[in-house]
């Protein structure tokens, strides 16, 4: 065995290892005879546009995917493959999601909520268990374990977490050709110094998240300027 193929080796028995790891939830509630384990996650409750999205993913086998990680570990291109992936693989998918509306209405932590409670009512079926990143959902009647840090952990919240992840990012890339004043295709509605910067010169459009502090404050730059 040549020095390169030891090298091979040595780093798919680690990417193996730390796939093994990452489904050490999942294989304990397929040991109470669990099969099928929904993970569920939610992207964009930072940014100061756009809605929340939130994805649920279900599994019968182990996603024994190379790279498959929580999507803030995952580059762009990775995630997008991963994705793909990740719906081929898996028994079921969905999607829900939160609008700005909504989350000024109520808050980031009840639209997010929202979002979560959508995906899984949109899946074709229900996981006999769900394991969520630290949130627990009330509309869920089956048995659930909230983790702390759970797409970081756990292999079918981290697949959540790129399917949604990957779903959003699509969608501020959208609202940018709608309106290119703002950059939300490179920076996705997180407060960037371009977002920043483009806030102060044009206010707030129709996509951003009113209620938020540094939204209200460019809306009273923009009047107090306009009335010098």
């Amino acid at each position: 065995m040549t020095q390169k193929q030891r090298k091979a080796k040595a780093t798919y028995e680690r990417e193996r290892r730390r796939l093994h790891r990452l489904h050490r939830f999942e294989n304990a509630a397929r040991e109470r005879g669990f099969v099928f384990i929904g993970g569920i996650d939610e992207v964009g409750r930072g940014p100061l546009a756009g809605p929340v999205i939130a994805a649920c993913v279900v599994a019968r086998d182990p996603l024994m995917l190379r790279g498959l990680n929580d999507s803030k570990q995952v580059q762009p291109e990775a995630r997008r493959r991963l994705a793909d992936e990740i719906k081929q693989h898996a028994e079921g998918w969905a999607i829900g999601s939160a609008s700005v509306e909504e989350i000024d209405r109520f808050n980031i932590y009840r639209a997010s909520l929202m979002a979560m409670e959508r995906a899984l009512a949109a899946l074709p079926f229900m996981p006999e268990y769900l394991i969520t990143d630290a949130m627990r959902i009330h509309s869920f009647s089956g048995p659930q374990e909230p983790l702390i840090k759970g797409d970081a952990r756990c292999a079918v919240v981290a697949a959540a977490s790129i399917v949604a992840k990957v779903y959003r990012d699509a969608l501020l890339q959208e609202l940018d050709r709608e309106d290119p004043r703002y950059g939300f295709a490179s920076h996705k509605g997180y407060s960037t110094p371009e977002h920043l910067a483009a806030l102060e010169r044009y206010g707030p459009c129709v996509h951003h998240r009113a209620n938020w502090a540094r939204v209200q404050a460019s809306m009273l730059s923009l009047f107090s300027e306009t009335n010098q």
